[in-house]
């Protein structure tokens, strides 16, 4: 373990189970998704097509959007297993539908976008003791965006608890958009303002909220009385140690490639 490259969008995934995180990207311990995660896939096609088309001054209509939602559902690049999840194919399209509508008539005007899912300048973190990590690949599924006071990184996100009571749920998201934040501005030479998460909720109801400014990059690289998660990280790949997180909302079967074989969800 000397010079490992792993893709920016999956170190928010890390921090939340080292463990699950170890088996799917340094073993292969792979497995095929679920409809959810198909959902949310399919939703931010659509929703990327839309804001790139604005972007691009060629401004395609939501039911242009729902179309780009609705041809990734169906046709999924990866494998999907249908069988693994408490929804059915026909309300999953139900949801994604109305998600991707209230994000191009809703959301998406509040919005002055400057680049849309950017490709990223690798980021290298160097541990010590001759390993280094290097974080490559886009922002994905984040957006920039311009405000009176600077450039802001707003994250999409899909799933059953990103809204709660009306708000867009900003815990545990900062290790990610923190990171698409350093490495924007590595990327640019522009420093940011902060981070907004934006809420698709993929319960039935489809609630949509848009989180408040917050600066994700502190929890990366800390202060002068308590170190950054970069710190943390470093000190944790150079020791090898990937401590497991029964805790977490994706501790389960359905997620989770070391489930079976796993002892610390008992």
């Amino acid at each position: 373990m000397s010079d490992l490259r792993i893709r920016a969008s999956s170190f928010g995934k890390f921090f939340d189970c080292a463990y699950s995180w170890e088996g799917e990207h340094l073993l292969g311990k792979r497995k095929p998704a679920g409809l959810r995660a198909l959902l949310g896939t399919s939703v931010h096609a659509g929703t990327a097509a839309f804001d790139s088309a604005r972007l691009n001054g060629n401004e395609i209509t939501p039911d242009e959007a729902a179309g780009a939602f609705v041809d990734t559902l169906h046709h999924p690049e990866y494998d999907v297993d249908f069988s693994n999840d408490n929804i059915k194919f026909a309300e999953a399209e139900r949801i994604g539908l109305a998600l991707t509508s209230k994000y191009c008539t809703e959301i998406a005007p509040l919005f002055t976008y400057t680049a849309v899912e950017m490709p990223l300048e690798p980021l290298t973190i160097d541990c010590g003791g001759g390993t280094t990590i290097t974080l490559t690949g886009t922002m994905d599924r984040a957006r920039v965006a311009s405000s009176l006071d600077g450039s802001i990184i707003p994250d999409v996100k899909t799933g059953a608890r990103v809204v709660t009571n009306g708000e867009a749920n900003i815990k545990a998201r900062s290790a990610q958009t923190g990171t698409y934040q350093l490495m924007y501005e590595q990327t640019t030479g522009e420093r940011t303002v902060g981070a907004q998460i934006i809420g698709l909720g993929t319960t039935s109801k489809t609630p949509i909220a848009v989180s408040r400014v917050f600066d994700a990059r502190r929890v990366l690289i800390g202060n002068d009385e308590t170190p950054g998660l970069i710190h943390l990280a470093a000190e944790m790949f150079r020791a090898g140690l990937f401590p497991p997180n029964p805790q977490s909302y994706l501790c389960s079967k359905t997620y989770c490639s070391r489930w079976e074989t796993c002892i610390y969800h008992e």
